[in-house]
């Protein structure tokens, strides 16, 4: 552990100062609508309490959903949490229609690669993780989880993740397999939407579902306590309740120095909540993401909200109950009307349900897929994430990596979540740099969420290029012979492919150029296997048991293919780093 800390310390891979491409055939599907924020100026509360700091705020119940939308969960009463998910009617559906409708695809949402793309995660999703164990800490059970998610995985191509293996987990809140709590519908959208994230942006990684008896705040923190006990460096919490006299009783259960304690911040628009106004964890707002360039990026991204009071939204806002940790001392917070105390949030990731991700799940929909958001789909994003910079270093708080080197992030400059004091706007509205609905931004790879900004090895190598090259756009050639860097080239090295395509080892072992896939984006003679088409296949893999398994034929040209349903694979992706000592300036 002491070396692979002291490598997370000091290497960084060159290609991290590369911006990723994105390409136009990146999203799996277009969402049916798409959710436009605009920025209104916050008006005048009575919320400002001192002369020049804000020092709280009062926590607002359960924003309404909107007549296209429905929260997956009932309101909490004192000491209790609601999970943090909305989902999306089916278009044209009246508000008592029913929410889901059978679908043999996604009916909108993002999948995989688009998430993926959007958040500079596409290589980094590839090759690490694989010695990871994410926790999803939730509420009663899902008798379905395990079945659902193999559904959602073999259908983006993920591998499979049984139980069986040992590659996921379900326990109750003191670890044991047996007896499981009592099933909840409503919960269990939120597991699978948990489950399925996880996968998306970490498919090596190991998932630990750890069910709690009860949504009581108690519940869920022997839950949390069982999660880091059982050996997950990473929680993903989907949750949040009210802040209220009291809850320091239950302060205990977050504080894990050197694990990743990631909560969501809330669905109810401008408010605080708990336990993301705690010290010890990432608090994570929510965006609206779109498919839309915004100058380099070939995505855009706002506050998800909007400026009228108790609307659906990110949470965000002015603790009123927990102190300001040191490291989120930034400029806006010791000004004028700055918070005095612990702000949310710290970083962001897609949560309108409008523009949604897209999720399996048969307990409460009988056998469908859904378009589904809310700060609980950004938690899962973030945690994974996490996951993929590698274990946090001993006695550190994970949450204060991302305040070491801001720059690394996707700045969200625009979008509201609700109304607050003209003087501490930025706790309601995006702005340039930090601001209380989307924290410090969106990732933009792994770097950002590393102690000191430092990128660990990962398990193959690391994608460079120019981005030139889209997916699917015709530029391919399998006999190798298409323009430099486009899929089936040659290559010897990490800078010789274009964007998104990485240099592969394949089973001959020469290596190629291979772009990223979803379902049927590969050309012809190609096959999706763990997210990347592959002319010749690379040699299976014979890791350890418990990593996920099983390739996959893409639906163009590769059905009959005798690697269909091949083990995990060695992607010998060759990569280039640097040894580079950082001074510690925290």
């Amino acid at each position: 552990m002491e070396d692979f800390v002291r490598v997370i310390r000091y290497n960084r891979l060159i290609a991290a100062l590369f911006p990723l491409a994105i390409t136009a055939a990146s999203a799996v599907t277009i969402p049916a609508a798409v959710a436009s924020a605009t920025v209104i100026s916050a008006t005048g509360q009575t919320a400002v309490t001192g002369q020049t700091a804000v020092t709280g705020q009062t926590a607002a119940t359960a924003g309404p959903a909107s007549a296209s939308e429905r929260r997956v969960c009932p309101a909490p009463r004192p000491g209790w949490a609601e999970c943090e998910s909305v989902y999306q009617l089916i278009k044209g559906a009246a508000q008592d229609a029913p929410a889901f409708a059978s679908s043999a695809t996604p009916a909108g949402g993002f999948g995989p690669t688009a998430l993926r793309e959007a958040y500079n995660l596409t290589h980094d999703s590839l090759v690490r993780g694989r010695h990871e164990t994410v926790a999803i800490v939730d509420a009663y059970r899902d008798p379905d989880a395990a079945i659902d998610l193999a559904t959602y995985r073999s259908h983006f191509k993920l591998g499979q993740c049984p139980t069986t293996s040992g590659c996921l987990r379900i326990v109750n809140q003191n670890g044991r397999t047996s007896p499981l709590p009592k099933a909840s519908a409503d919960w269990a959208v939120e597991q699978s939407l948990d489950l399925d994230m996880i996968s998306a942006i970490c498919p090596r990684c190991h998932i630990l579902l750890v069910e709690a008896k009860s949504s009581s705040n108690a519940s869920l923190g022997r839950a949390e306590d069982t999660a880091v006990r059982l050996g997950a460096r990473f929680v993903s919490n989907s949750w949040s309740s009210t802040e209220e006299p009291g809850q320091s009783a239950d302060n205990h259960y977050f504080n894990h120095p050197g694990d990743a304690i990631v909560v969501a911040s809330g669905d109810s628009g401008y408010a605080t909540s708990y336990p993301g106004d705690l010290q010890y964890v990432t608090s994570v707002g929510g965006t609206a993401l779109t498919h839309k360039r915004s100058g380099t990026r070939a995505w855009t991204e706002t506050a998800w909200g909007s400026a009228s009071k108790g609307a659906e939204g990110t949470g965000s806002g002015c603790s009123s109950r927990t102190a300001k940790p040191s490291w989120q001392r930034a400029a806006a917070d010791i000004g004028t009307g700055g918070c005095a105390d612990r702000t949310q949030n710290d970083v962001s990731a897609v949560a309108d349900p409008a523009t949604g991700v897209a999720v399996y799940d048969t307990y409460k929909t009988r056998g469908t897929w859904a378009l589904v958001g809310g700060t609980s789909a950004a938690t899962p994003i973030v945690a994974a994430t996490y996951a993929l910079a590698g274990d946090p270093a001993p006695r550190s708080y994970p949450a204060s990596y991302v305040y070491q080197h801001p720059g690394h992030f996707h700045d969200v400059v625009s979008g509201v979540d609700g109304a607050c004091p003209a003087a501490s706007s930025y706790l309601c509205q995006a702005r340039k740099g930090y601001d209380g609905p989307t924290g410090l931004g969106t990732p933009n790879g792994v770097a950002l969420l590393a102690i000191a900004g430092a990128t660990p090895p990962p398990d193959g190598g690391t994608p460079v290029g120019d981005g030139s090259t889209p997916v699917g756009d015709g530029a391919t050639n399998p006999d190798g012979g298409g323009p430099p860097g486009s899929i089936g080239t040659p290559c010897t090295g990490p800078n010789q492919c274009t964007m998104p395509n990485v240099c592969v080892a394949s089973k001959s072992g020469s290596s190629v150029c291979a772009p990223a896939c979803d379902p049927g984006v590969c050309p012809a003679n190609y096959e999706c296997t763990l997210g990347y088409c592959f002319a010749d296949p690379p040699k299976k893999d014979t890791g350890k048991p418990g990593d996920s398994s099983g390739g996959c034929s893409c639906t163009e040209g590769a059905a009959s293919s005798p690697w269909a349903g091949a083990g995990w694979l060695t992607l010998g992706v060759l990569a280039l780093t640097t040894r580079r000592r950082r001074s510690s300036t925290r």
